[in-house]
């Protein structure tokens, strides 16, 4: 197939370039060029704007940061329902408002556009071992023909229902992670202090009833002091705060995930906002006057 490719960050960049592996043709666009000169030594052609990288495209993703991100690179003067052909399929999977889903829905059906929500969880890893998971809002039909491409970056593929249905079951994961993250980073805070070693500790729990994506995956690195981003904390709080005014759109009461957003925006203030959501250990370790990233200090002496 024909591939346009809208945004090239930690995860996008490996998602696209196991389209150009498959060996479809990918026309690349991100707002800052030199981070998507990997793919283009790899065959992938350069796109000036979003819709040029929609013109000749039989499918077109966009994999980008923020609700405004997305308005802009789909319904903006050079979005990619400007260039984007009647027959074309536009598939959308930054964690975004349901709502906007459904509204880029509307104008691209105008236009002869199937499209479809499609956030993803997994992180990096998933991104580069193409396992994510993909959650997926609008035609059945639509998501048959692409189907093919999204096994190449994922696991699971699960249609949740019509447009913006994909975004609802994302919010879902998020919450799930947000509560989740805090409970893995009180646990190895708790076991620091009382004097475990804590790769031991995780050995024990993790394959038992306390394990966790979270714990297996992030729990290592947290010990190791590795807090690069899988996924940047500045885009987790914005995902959280899309879940929460959708709870209160709801009527719904969601107590944890409003403390779990608050000890997110407590780390961005301390200035962690471009490491990983698992860095919340920073912000947990500093209420109790911890040190987390001192040299051994998660293990005992």
């Amino acid at each position: 197939m024909r591939v346009g490719w809208i945004g090239t960050g930690v995860m996008g960049s490996s998602m696209c370039g196991h389209v150009l592996a498959a060996g479809h043709e990918v026309a690349a666009h991100t707002r800052t060029r030199s981070k998507a000169e990997p793919l283009l030594a790899r065959g992938a052609r350069w796109a000036r704007t979003p819709a040029d990288a929609a013109t000749a495209s039989d499918v077109v993703f966009t994999m980008v940061g923020y609700p405004a991100d997305v308005r802009e690179v789909i319904l903006g003067e050079q979005g990619v329902l400007t260039g984007a052909r009647r027959g074309a399929t536009l598939v959308d999977m930054t964690t975004s408002e349901p709502t906007l889903a459904v509204e880029i829905d509307e104008a691209a059906r105008a236009k002869g556009v199937p499209t479809l929500d499609a956030p993803v969880s997994g992180g990096d890893v998933g991104a580069r071992s193409a396992t994510l998971s993909i959650m997926v809002g609008g035609d059945e039909a639509a998501l048959e023909r692409v189907r093919p491409l999204l096994d190449l970056m994922a696991k699971t593929v699960v249609r949740q229902g019509g447009p913006g249905a994909g975004q609802h079951a994302k919010l879902v994961n998020q919450i799930l992670i947000a509560t989740g993250m805090i409970g893995v980073c009180e646990a190895l805070l708790y076991g620091y202090r009382a004097g475990l070693d804590l790769d031991q500790v995780l050995r024990s729990v993790a394959g038992g009833a306390a394990g966790s994506w979270s714990l297996s995956n992030y729990g290592p690195r947290m010990l190791r002091g590795e807090l690069d981003p899988g996924f940047m904390v500045e885009h987790f709080v914005k995902d959280m705060a899309i879940a929460l005014a959708e709870a209160r759109r709801l009527n719904l009461s969601l107590p944890g995930l409003a403390l779990a957003q608050q000890l997110y925006v407590a780390l961005m203030a301390q200035g962690h906002g471009r490491l990983g959501t698992h860095s919340l250990i920073l912000a947990l370790a500093r209420l109790s006057d911890v040190d987390w990233l001192a040299p051994t200090a998660h293990r005992s002496a």
